[in-house]
């Protein structure tokens, strides 16, 4: 759990902010490719994993309306498949963490998400165990959350997770997304990124939409990059795994999409990690704490 009274003090200040520039109309349209940050302040792009994780409940849809309301356009999710064929939007594989499964369905251990219908899901609280302020918040759907990120104006970075688990995910991620009005020419340039633990899964999402933006999550060595660069625009690693050279490396390639390849380094929560990797050249951060990270690099 990690400790909140300064989240609020910044997200007063923020939202007298963005008063003053208009909300999150002002976001400027800095989409895949550019490192500026919307409102062009410059810095590492800023991304609020699974929301603005570190005040919220992970991956709900209170964690990325803080995250608007703090100011960040761009927000990082994770898609797992319900018993019945409904991608939902949870971390883990299991619902126990994040949820009261276990008091609800106590005799249904391991709590696989892949073992729960969609609408015993939605049945849980997803809340309550981050805080009593957010008792209630359930695990939404992909649908849900995509509808709630494009009423924030918000752009997404999202994870395939565990694909191995759930034959045929990327078709159906991909599905969902075009019913969402995702796949159109303004969202696939500018506000949508598909990544992956699962080199095979970012190679399958490229070959079926090449025209999408996506990520590798991990750290190949320096001589594998070039194969990644067939089928992914940008290499997204552990920030503990990176130097200044290997960041190099990458940017010294040509992604799938002809551009420079790029680095998005997570999982970065204090200041002075965040300047660290600002100083090896990374052009995203994803953060639990996006405020404390663009405090630190200036980005947004």
């Amino acid at each position: 759990m990690y400790v909140r009274p300064a989240a609020a003090a910044a997200a007063a200040f923020l939202g007298f902010t963005l008063t003053l520039l208009g909300g999150t109309a002002s976001y400027a349209a800095t989409g895949p490719g550019s490192a500026a940050g919307p409102l062009g302040l410059g810095g590492p792009v800023v991304y609020a994993h699974r929301g603005a994780s570190a005040y919220a409940p992970e991956n709900t849809l209170e964690a990325i309306d803080l995250a608007m309301r703090l100011g960040f356009a761009w927000v990082e999710n994770d898609v797992q498949r319900t018993k019945d064929g409904e991608l939902v939007v949870i971390h883990d594989d299991t619902l126990a963490r994040t949820t009261d499964v276990e008091q609800r369905f106590p005799d249904r251990k391991p709590w696989k998400v892949k073992d729960f219908t969609a609408a015993e899901i939605a049945l849980l609280d997803a809340g309550s165990w981050f805080g009593e302020e957010y008792a209630g918040a359930s695990v939404p759907t992909l649908r849900q959350y995509l509808d709630r990120v494009q009423r924030n104006r918000q752009r997404l970075l999202l994870e395939i997770k565990k694909p191995e688990l759930y034959p045929g995910i990327e078709e159906q991620t991909l599905k969902v997304l075009g019913e969402a009005g995702w796949l159109d020419p303004r969202h696939v340039s500018q506000r949508l990124v598909v990544q992956s633990f699962s080199a095979d899964s970012v190679r399958i999402v490229h070959g079926l939409r090449p025209d999408l933006v996506t990520a590798f999550l991990g750290t190949p060595p320096v001589a594998d990059l070039p194969r990644y660069a067939e089928f992914t625009d940008r290499i997204n690693p552990w920030h503990t795994t990176i130097s200044a050279d290997w960041v190099a490396a990458v940017h010294g390639l040509l992604g799938a999409h002809g551009r420079a390849m790029e680095v998005d380094t997570w999982i970065v929560d204090d200041a002075a990690t965040a300047r660290k990797v600002q100083e090896m050249g990374v052009d995203g951060i994803i953060t639990n704490a996006p405020d404390v990270v663009r405090e630190a690099v200036g980005g947004f």
